[in-house]
Order: structure tokens, then C-alpha cells, then sequence
């Protein structure tokens, strides 16, 4: 049975099939039917977490100051007028409510019509709530985070009973810069406002979202030039002007890199960064002036540590005895940076091609991800093979359960990772 074909022309009657597929899951029990891969991945990360399928959560809602902040430090209150054009300017919006959450699952703006709010508010589903997949359950918010694409959660398919009288689809909200997430946007209604389309709608409108912030950071660069052509005339050696996150508006006596890693709360004065070894930073309207002095990077201090605890949040911090940094870390680098923490003697890009695709054919791509990755990382990763420099210390923090490790992750490798220490 096409549980979904059904869906779209007896709201209903799937909803019941459903009910039936969560109470025998969950209850250990043999289905005729089993939850879509999505969906039943999900349900046993959630039961994992130990959110209890018969209770919601309502506790921890944000304060007025505290969601006020969280929207002033959201790239996405940038596009909140794309995300209404495109999700609240439907024939049927009265049945509709379009949720913006941060990248911590806090819902951050909502807005559609006042009877569908209000039966949203007895779900729990308001402002300054916490809807991550740990917190409570699979959800159209919290599992597109997890799984890093848009989802679809309709009727029981939602891991606590009060939330199968919903259907939501959530899709996130990447930065067009390096792919960091910075939040999910949702349309959710009653079962019967459900349709497949609305998957592909709210992704299609995520991505026009996603268009508008790289138009916003191109028109920032440009800006940022304008400051930086008069103070890099005056200088020799090598410098570049970057913007307050690190891309890079101009440059002298260096070639062009699109962005420079910089410390996790720049401030003036001598930092070592892994791009350009030591340099001064200094400030400017909108960005650094950043100054080699020297082209040395730290020997024999120099630690890594590679942070896979947080899911969505992962993580790669330096300290040296001239400073440290972090830098976050799109799914991709994530499960690069593990590999090559797995195996310090190193990896051609067939080797991993093959670890991440399943293909070892596929070096193209990974030279070019690896190249991403040198751009933060600098000296500190070596290549031919890949592989963290000898001298440098490298420790990997892993989640508490295996399971969870980069749960995002289809690569082979890491599967096997998974296994292998669940077996341990």
C-alpha cells in the first residue's frame, strides 16, 4: 500500500494506517507495513534520546528577551519577507501556518491564520519553543535539521501521540557561504491540508531564501571593497581586508582566497591563523585588515580536536601557543575530517571517494572538498596522501551513542564506524 497516494485522497483513512504502523513499532511488534526510511531512522534516534511517546514537552519556552535576541542574531530575519511571499501567499493559507526555527530548533517567527495558531499553541508548537528531534520527537522541524534535507511528517508518523493530529514539512536553511545551517522553515496545518507537493514547495522556497542571502553577502563584499582599496594601497607585504566572519572583500601581495579562518572572537593584535601563519588583526568598518608577519605556522603545540557530539553543530578547534580558533562544519567536511582523524598515516582521494561515495572514481569532488577544507586548516593538512600533519595532536570527540555519530551520513565508512564501535 502506498501509504502516501492514499494520504492525498483519504487524509483519514492514512492516518489510521499510520497510527497502526507507530503503535506496533513502537511496541516492538511486527507491521504489514514499514515507516518510511525517514521516518523510522527517526523513530529510533528519538527512542534513544528518551522522549516519551505518550507526553509532549512544554517546558523551556524562551523568554521575551531571549527570543528577541535570537532573532536579532539570525541571518534568516534577512529573509523573512521571501519565506512569507512564497509560503503565505497561497489560495489556502487560512489552513496553514509557516514556522521559522533557529539552528537550535527554536522557533523563532510564526505566522499564518489565528485558529491554526492556536491549535498549534495546544501542541506546543509557539514561540521560543524547542522543537529539536531529541526534545520532542519527529517533527517536520527538529528531523529535516538531523537528516540536513526537506521532510515531510504526516499524522502518527510525528513520534508523540499528540502531535499525529498534524502533518508538517520542514526544509532547512543552509548558508550559501559554506553550507553551515541556520535554520528550518515549516509549513504545518491540520491532517487534511497534507499533499505531496508541499514537500517540493517549502524546499523550492528555503532555496529562494538561500538566493537572497548570497545576493546579501555579495552586495556586503562589495561595500567592504570600497573601505578596503584605499587602506591596502598604503601597505606592503601581504594583507588582506575580510568581513567580520572571514570572507575575504580584497586582497595584496597574496593570491585570492575566498574566505580566512579566524579566531572563534577576533580581536586586535598578534593571531596565528592557519592560512597565513602569524598576523596582526586589525579593525575596520565591517570587517579585519589582516597582516602577515611571517610566513611560520606553530610546530609541535599545535592540537586539533574534532568535535562530533552535537548534531548539526559539528565542530574543528586549533589552539597553538599563539592562539586558537573554531571553525564549524558542513556535513560534508564533517565526515571528511573523521575519516582522515581515523586514519592518521592518510587517504588518497580514491580512498576517500570510496569512503564517502562508495566510488572510488569520484576524486574530482573530493579534491575539490579537500581544497575547501585546506582553507581553513591550512599547513595543518597535508595532502598526497591527505592526512593531519605528524606533528600535530588530533582527538576526536564522539557522541555518547555510536549510533548518533554524523547521523546525517550515508557514507560507507561511516556506517561501518557506527557498527563497529556499537559491536565494541
Amino acid at each position: 500500500m502506498d501509504v502516501w497516494r492514499l494520504a492525498a485522497v483519504d487524509a483519514a483513512r492514512a492516518a489510521r494506517v499510520l497510527s497502526e504502523v507507530r503503535s506496533a513499532t513502537l511496541a516492538g511488534q511486527r507491521t504489514r507495513m514499514a515507516p518510511r526510511p525517514v521516518i523510522g531512522q527517526s523513530w529510533e534516534r528519538v527512542l534513544r534520546s528518551g522522549v516519551d511517546p505518550e507526553h509532549d514537552v512544554r517546558a523551556g519556552l524562551l523568554s521575551r528577551e531571549e527570543l528577541e535576541q535570537r532573532r536579532a542574531a539570525s541571518p534568516l530575519r534577512h529573509v523573512l519577507p521571501v519565506l512569507r511571499e512564497g509560503l503565505l501567499s497561497v489560495a489556502d493559507v487560512p489552513r496553514h501556518i509557516m514556522v521559522v526555527a533557529d539552528e537550535d530548533g527554536r522557533v523563532l517567527w510564526r505566522e499564518g491564520h489565528p485558529s491554526v495558531l492556536r491549535n498549534a499553541d495546544r501542541l506546543g508548537f509557539e514561540l521560543g519553543a524547542d522543537w529539536r528531534e531529541d526534545v520532542v520527537g519527529t517533527n517536520g522541524v527538529g528531523t529535516a535539521a538531523v537528516v540536513r534535507r526537506p521532510v515531510q511528517v504526516f499524522a502518527a508518523e510525528h513520534f508523540v501521540r499528540s502531535h499525529t493530529t498534524w502533518t508538517c514539512t520542514g526544509a532547512p536553511v543552509t548558508d550559501p557561504r559554506d553550507g553551515r545551517l541556520l535554520g528550518v522553515v515549516d509549513v504545518s496545518g491540520p491532517l487534511d491540508t497534507m499533499h505531496p507537493a508541499t514537500l517540493a514547495w517549502v524546499d523550492s522556497v528555503a532555496k529562494l531564501a538561500e538566493a537572497r542571502l548570497r545576493e546579501l553577502h555579495l552586495a556586503s563584499l562589495e561595500r567592504l571593497r570600497t573601505v578596503a582599496a584605499p587602506v591596502l594601497a598604503r601597505l606592503g607585504g601581504r594583507a588582506a581586508v575580510v568581513d567580520r566572519d572571514g570572507w575575504t572583500a580584497a586582497v595584496a601581495g597574496m593570491p585570492y582566497t575566498p574566505r580566512i579562518a579566524l579566531p572563534a572572537a577576533p580581536a586586535p593584535g598578534r593571531r596565528w591563523l592557519p592560512a597565513l601563519g602569524v598576523c596582526c588583526l586589525e579593525p575596520l568598518a565591517g570587517g579585519w585588515l589582516v597582516r602577515a608577519d611571517e610566513e611560520a605556522v606553530p610546530h609541535g603545540d599545535t592540537r586539533i580536536v574534532l568535535d562530533l557530539t552535537r548534531a548539526r553543530r559539528w565542530s574543528v578547534a586549533v589552539s597553538s601557543g599563539v592562539g586558537s580558533w573554531s571553525q564549524e562544519l558542513t556535513p560534508r567536511h564533517a565526515e571528511l575530517l573523521y575519516l582522515l582523524a581515523v586514519h592518521r598515516s592518510g587517504r588518497s582521494a580514491a580512498d576517500l571517494a570510496a569512503e564517502v561515495f562508495g566510488d572510488p572514481a569520484r576524486t574530482v569532488t573530493v579534491r575539490a572538498e579537500m581544497s575547501r577544507i585546506r582553507r581553513y586548516l591550512g599547513a595543518l593538512l597535508e595532502h598526497r596522501p591527505y592526512r593531519f600533519r605528524d606533528d600535530t595532536e588530533v582527538r576526536v570527540v564522539l557522541p555518547n551513542d555510536p549510533r548518533d555519530l554524523l547521523p546525517h551520513s550515508t557514507a560507507p565508512a561511516v556506517r561501518r564506524g557506527r557498527r563497529a564501535s556499537t559491536v565494541s
